[in-house]
């Protein structure tokens, strides 16, 4: 017998690793996590940028424009395929990889794709502001809660916190590096 996906109950399909992609630090060093795991098992990767209207999908159903949406996921496709530039500065060639723009909700859009038992999700482990994460739900959260697959969530690269940092220590008018010892 054979399901709605055309494969036999006895066989398994093959497992992709799924990978978030927003263009920010952490997304990257997913990225490249996933890169790694790809090579050592040899799974596709399949990037996944999701994005939503400007004020959100209940905006846009107030004020549909068809040509406005069509622009929104252009820049959403520019933004993923510059995000897998600066990555690698191009396809990585001994790598599978897929690239797909999805609109919705990041948390929800990467568990519908990553729908597979064999499949590996993995996103950036973003970590911010008590009050960021109050008006924005986490992404990793809602895939850890919700995924019917592995999730591998990587954690922000010591660059970033180093940025952060810094960016806290301009922000408060303070030296960025430490006064000299007499």
């Amino acid at each position: 017998m054979t399901d709605l996906d055309g494969v036999g109950r006895g066989e398994q399909r093959p497992g992709r690793i799924v990978v978030g992609v927003s263009g920010s630090l952490g997304s990257l060093a997913a990225l490249h996590r996933a890169v790694a795991e790809s090579r050592r098992t040899g799974s596709e990767v399949m990037a996944v940028l999701a994005w939503i209207p400007p004020g959100g999908e209940h905006g846009y159903r107030l004020a549909p424009c068809p040509p406005l949406l069509a622009t929104w996921e252009e820049a959403a496709a520019v933004r993923l395929k510059e995000a897998l530039g600066e990555a690698f500065g191009g396809a990585p060639a001994d790598v599978r990889l897929s690239a797909q723009v999805i609109r919705g909700d990041s948390g929800p859009a990467l568990v519908h794709t990553a729908d597979r038992a064999a499949d590996l999700l993995v996103v950036g482990a973003g970590g911010g502001s008590l009050l960021r994460r109050g008006l924005r739900p986490s992404v990793t959260a809602h895939c850890v809660k919700h995924a019917a697959c592995p999730v591998l969530a990587v954690p922000r690269p010591p660059l970033h916190r180093e940025l952060a940092a810094i960016h806290r220590r301009t922000v408060w008018h303070l030296p960025t590096t430490p006064a000299p010892s007499r």
